[in-house]
């Protein structure tokens, strides 16, 4: 058996969510006779970049810009799930439940947290939604960079920050397996939506080689219902590095409106 790099990383938490996809993982390597190398010690840009390589996931706005033409892109999932359908997902802007303030308009002015400069969801589709409403290419009185969403949701609990972003399936997990972190806190807003997070393989993978995988990936969700029925996901729908344009749309208005980069 040829080893190759398998790896589900964009959603591990709660822990239901980590073994469901561990499950259906290892139901798919079965499936194509695969063994799996270890990934230990690679950062995700390594994984994603890797001539080992069979599987992984990434985020929309790094494959239109770290990952271009260097991936292909496998498919999307279908999640059902609140604010997560049909292939598309958006980011829920939230605050504490105490704040007084009911309108984007009036956090002009308050700390936000963003994950990280390179997320769609946590930095991308919030500067989309928040670049109308800038003064002088200036929304947040200061910006913190948490490293994760579970992180920014601590960071709104504990007071240290005001508004943040957050992926809407992430938000659903939580909210389903581990409430306590989204306890205390509400929705203002909504971002514009976008395509799920794209699942990827090697650059030289062929449209047949693709297909084949994508085909599996499906046939194992259906071998695993209580997988598919944790994760919330429907199908792996086809999908092209086209599909994702929209995200890079969406920074061009941002930078049209003036505001290029949150801070």
């Amino acid at each position: 058996m040829t080893a190759h790099l398998a790896e589900l990383l964009m959603y591990i938490a709660p822990e239901p969510i980590r073994l469901a996809n561990e499950r259906w993982l290892t139901r798919i390597l079965e499936r194509l006779g695969s063994t799996r190398q270890s990934a230990v010690g690679l950062s995700l840009p390594q994984l994603w970049l890797s001539p080992d390589l069979l599987l992984t996931q990434t985020c929309g706005y790094p494959l239109m810009t770290l990952l271009r033409d260097q991936v292909r892109v496998v498919g999307r999932p279908r999640y059902e799930l609140p604010d997560s359908n049909g292939g598309n997902h958006c980011s829920l802007l939230l605050c504490r439940a105490d704040d007084p303030r009911r309108s984007l308009p009036a956090f002009l002015g308050s700390r936000g947290v963003i994950n990280d400069e390179g997320s769609n969801s946590g930095m991308n589709l919030l500067r989309h939604r928040l670049a109308p409403l800038h003064r002088d290419g200036q929304f947040f009185a200061n910006v913190g960079i948490s490293g994760g969403h579970r992180e920014s949701l601590r960071w709104l609990r504990e007071d240290l920050a005001d508004l943040a972003a957050i992926d809407s399936v992430t938000f659903a997990y939580l909210a389903r397996h581990a409430e306590e972190e989204v306890a205390g806190l509400r929705v203002v807003a909504r971002s514009a939506f976008s395509p799920t997070l794209p699942y990827i393989t090697v650059a030289s993978a062929t449209d047949e080689q693709v297909e084949a995988l994508r085909r599996v990936m499906n046939e194992t969700l259906k071998e695993l219902p209580e997988v598919a029925e944790v994760l919330g996901l429907q199908e792996v729908l086809p999908a092209t590095e086209s599909d994702y344009q929209v995200v890079l749309d969406y920074q061009q208005e941002a930078e049209a409106l003036g505001y290029g980069r949150l801070r």
